[in-house]
């Protein structure tokens, strides 16, 4: 409309319309990468079911649903009091065999003494003998003993096996507690950072994968939740699959991503960029400068003398507002 105005009041008073702005931008030298565009799934790279290493009753739960939680913080308590009594039986037990091995080795010296004088057998010695060892054998034992239900008390105190967030809690105070994995998992603890994403590339993308791990640098993956808004994050591809999976002709890859600000969930469906190769030193310009024409892609030029030169381009990589 205004261009209209402008040219109606050119024409009226008898002169040559306003030629229309243009535009001009300077090309650069950049250091542009090229991305290739996949789909993928966050995970936790460590994920435990805490179950109980001895049976009780549960006695105190020591964190809520969700929280999270630091390796070797106390989550569950048990009911105790069996296991203390048998160690307070172990540690009788000690002391009454320690008594016996005492007594044993005064009768195997005075055997001995006696077979010294002639007033003595060798069989009442090596019986002696045989005795002072039975009993120091039992000691062993029940100190054994003594260890192992000092080991139980300990799982009594049911710690975090690892960093992470707690989920939903599938037991409560006064419930009867099983061992081992015969038992209820008491509560499932997902590590979240560092979070892996998983993603497949079809097997025509594996020279993407070969020649970055040729190319021996780290290789960066960026992930975006699909219509959050928030920008991409940035790993590392930290595994590839050792064979394409002939099923489905895919390769497995994955990347690790610190997620120090918890922005990231496993199980989070994200699109994945993996960036195949760098281009050095290349001309990049404004997407909109390149224009179509029968013989290939082309830019205008424009020189000192305000005029335009026509000039047929390569496009290496396009992304979004830029051209290289």
């Amino acid at each position: 409309l205004l261009a209209a105005l402008s040219l109606g009041e050119a024409r009226a008073q008898g002169g040559p319309p306003p030629a229309p702005p243009v535009q001009v931008s300077a090309p650069l030298a950049q250091r542009v990468t090229n991305w290739d565009e996949f789909t993928g799934r966050f995970e936790a790279s460590e994920q435990v079911e805490v179950r109980a290493r001895v049976s009780g009753f549960l006695d105190s739960i020591h964190f809520k649903d969700g929280d999270l939680v630091k390796k070797g913080d106390l989550l569950f308590t048990l009911d105790d009091r069996d296991i203390r009594a048998q160690i307070d039986k172990d540690e009788a037990a000690i002391a009454r065999d320690e008594a016996t091995h005492k007594r044993a080795e005064g009768d195997l010296a005075r055997y001995q003494q006696l077979l010294a004088r002639n007033a003595g057998t060798q069989q009442s010695v090596d019986q002696a003998t045989a005795d002072e060892r039975s009993s120091a054998a039992t000691i062993l034992a029940d100190r054994a003993a003594l260890e192992a239900d000092r080991l139980k008390l300990s799982y009594a105190r049911i710690t975090a096996p690892i960093d992470g967030r707690a989920g939903a809690v599938q037991v409560t105070p006064g419930n009867l507690v099983a061992a081992g994995t015969s038992g209820a998992s008491l509560v499932t603890i997902t590590q979240m950072k560092p979070l892996r994403v998983g993603f497949a590339l079809p097997e025509r993308d594996l020279p993407v994968l070969q020649g970055a791990l040729a190319s021996g640098r780290p290789i960066a993956v960026a992930a975006r939740i699909p219509d959050s808004g928030r920008p991409a994050v940035t790993g590392t591809l930290n595994f590839v699959d050792s064979a394409v999976d002939m099923s489905s002709g895919t390769i497995t890859a994955k990347a690790l991503f610190a997620n120090d600000d918890f922005a990231l969930w496993p199980g989070q469906f994200v699109d994945v960029e993996i960036a195949a190769d760098t281009l050095k030193d290349v001309v990049v310009v404004p997407t909109v400068a390149v224009q179509a024409g029968q013989k290939g892609p082309y830019v205008f030029v424009a020189k000192a003398d305000q005029t335009v030169s026509l000039r047929p381009v390569t496009v290496a990589l396009a992304d979004g507002d830029r051209t290289a």
